[in-house]
C-alpha cells in the first residue's frame, strides 16, 4: 500500500495557496449576491414614476439608479469629452456638461455620444445646446464610467478632452455645489435633435462576471489539492526497477551465477 510522502514546507505552501483562492472565491460569491440585490432595486426603480429635483440634495445611495427630471438649463461653457467612448465599434466621444437645475444643485450630466473626426481625433463633431430653459429625464448613475488610461496619456484638471472624470473632483475643479450623482440623459437609440446620440446598454449589475470569477477561483483550489495529492502519492522507483539493475556491479552478477550453478 502506498503511502503519501508529505513535505512540511510544500504543504503548507499548497494549504496556503487553497486558503487565498477558497477566500477569494467567496468573496466574489458575496459581491455576487451584492449585485443581485442592486439589479432587483435597478427592476424596481425601472417601474416607479420618475422623481423631480429641486432643492433639495440626495445622497447617491438614495438616488443611483432611480429615474429623474431636472428643469434647468446647460452650462455650455464647462462641458468635458470623455475620449475613446466607442459605439457599434466606432471611436467617439462622451459629452458631459453641468445642467443648472432651476431653484436647486447642479448636476452633471452625459448627453450623449458623439464620433470621433478620423482625420483629427481632437475636432469635435457639431452639435446643438439650448439657450433657454428645458426639461430633461434620464437616469442616475454614479459616475459617468471608466475606461483605462493608456501610456502617455495626460487627461489633467482643466482640459476639454479626458479620459476619465470624477464627479467630486471636477466640482471642486469648477465650483459647482454638483449633486453627488451623473444623469444619463435618456434617448431612443437615434441621435436626436441636438445631434448627440443616446443608444445606452440597459443598467445591470453584472452577476454573471462575478460568478465566473467565484468558479475560476475554486477551479485553481481544486487544481492546486490534485497536484498536491499526485506529488504527495508519487511514488520513488522500486528497488528492482530498471535503475537497480543498471547499477548492479559485477559482483552483483557473480553471485546471481553462483547461486544458479548451486541448483540442482
Amino acid at each position: 500500500m502506498r503511502r503519501p510522502r508529505i513535505r512540511v514546507w510544500p504543504a503548507a505552501a499548497l494549504v496556503a495557496v487553497m486558503a487565498v483562492t477558497i477566500a477569494l472565491g467567496f468573496w466574489q460569491r458575496d459581491r455576487a449576491h451584492q449585485k443581485e440585490t442592486r439589479q432587483r432595486a435597478i427592476v424596481a426603480y425601472a417601474h416607479m414614476p420618475a422623481r423631480r429635483l429641486g432643492a433639495e440634495r440626495v445622497s447617491l445611495a438614495a438616488i443611483a439608479y432611480h429615474r429623474v427630471v431636472l428643469r434647468g438649463h446647460f452650462l455650455a461653457d464647462r462641458v468635458v469629452y470623455l475620449d475613446n467612448r466607442s459605439h457599434q465599434d466606432r471611436p467617439g466621444f462622451h459629452v458631459l456638461m453641468p445642467f443648472a437645475v432651476t431653484g436647486g444643485a447642479p448636476v452633471l450630466v452625459n448627453r450623449g455620444w458623439l464620433p470621433r473626426d478620423p482625420a483629427e481625433r481632437t475636432r469635435i463633431a457639431p452639435y446643438r445646446t439650448s439657450p433657454g430653459e428645458i426639461e430633461i429625464t434620464g437616469l442616475a448613475r454614479a459616475d459617468a464610467g471608466r475606461t483605462l488610461m493608456l501610456a502617455g496619456q495626460t487627461h489633467e484638471a482643466g482640459q476639454r478632452i479626458r479620459q476619465n472624470l470624477d464627479v467630486v473632483a471636477y466640482a471642486r475643479e469648477t465650483g459647482l455645489a454638483l449633486q453627488p450623482f451623473v444623469l444619463v440623459q435618456d434617448g431612443d437609440g437615434t441621435a436626436g435633435a441636438d445631434g448627440l446620440l443616446r443608444d445606452w446598454p440597459p443598467a445591470t449589475a453584472d452577476v454573471a462576471r462575478n460568478y465566473g470569477y467565484m468558479l475560476q477561483w475554486w477551479g485553481m483550489a481544486a487544481a492546486a489539492l490534485g497536484f498536491g495529492l499526485y506529488l504527495a502519492f508519487r511514488r520513488e522507483a522500486p528497488a528492482g526497477g530498471p535503475d537497480a539493475a543498471r547499477g548492479a556491479g559485477p559482483a552483483g552478477a557473480h553471485e546471481t551465477l553462483e547461486r544458479n550453478d548451486s541448483e540442482p
